[in-house]
């Protein structure tokens, strides 16, 4: 199986990277494509722009898509929404293939600072995402990143931590794993 992974976030010190990075520990026999969406900036999307043709890097971005199996993904919220960065890479590979995603399966996470684990960039990611072609099969939202995350043992908040490999489980069931 072939796993394509981001975080939703440009930022070089990511904690949604470092949850996804933690979650792929348990796929440790798949292939995995773990991106950086740095290296795939573009000019802010506009329709202007876009009649002068689409980035390079949005094809490449729906080519990782096309070539993986399932996705794991992890958002970062800023203003209650999804990152510019990834809005940005959102908007551009959406005009040239509106179904994103490609029907592809998904694991959907969110991590914040807060209390709230990035609940707002998540619940709008439910509601939106499966109009452009994803598949979410399981959802995490891990809160107070700084209290329930080790950088070395990863997510130690012993409750968070069996919700997650219980929703790993079920994703990995779901997607025949």
């Amino acid at each position: 199986m072939r796993i394509l992974a981001f975080a939703g976030s440009s930022s070089s010190t990511s904690i949604n990277r470092e949850l996804v990075k933690f979650v792929l520990k348990s796929f440790r026999d798949e292939e995995i494509n773990l991106i950086d969406l740095n290296d795939y900036s573009m000019p802010v999307f506009s329709v202007d722009l876009e009649k002068k043709g689409f980035p390079h890097e949005a094809r490449q971005f729906l080519k990782a898509i096309e070539d993986s199996d399932v996705i794991i993904c992890s958002l970062a919220e800023h203003n209650r929404s999804y990152s510019a960065a990834f809005k940005n890479i959102f908007d551009w590979t959406s005009r040239i293939n509106v179904k994103v995603f490609q029907n592809k399966p998904m694991f959907l996470m969110s991590t914040s600072p807060g209390g709230y684990g990035g609940g707002n960039v998540m619940n709008t990611a439910k509601t939106f995402f499966p109009q452009f072609g994803a598949e979410i099969k399981d959802t995490f939202s891990l809160p107070k990143f700084y209290e329930n995350f080790d950088m070395e043992s990863g997510v130690i908040h012993p409750d968070l931590l069996k919700e997650l490999n219980e929703k790993i489980a079920n994703f990995k069931s779901q997607i025949g794993n």
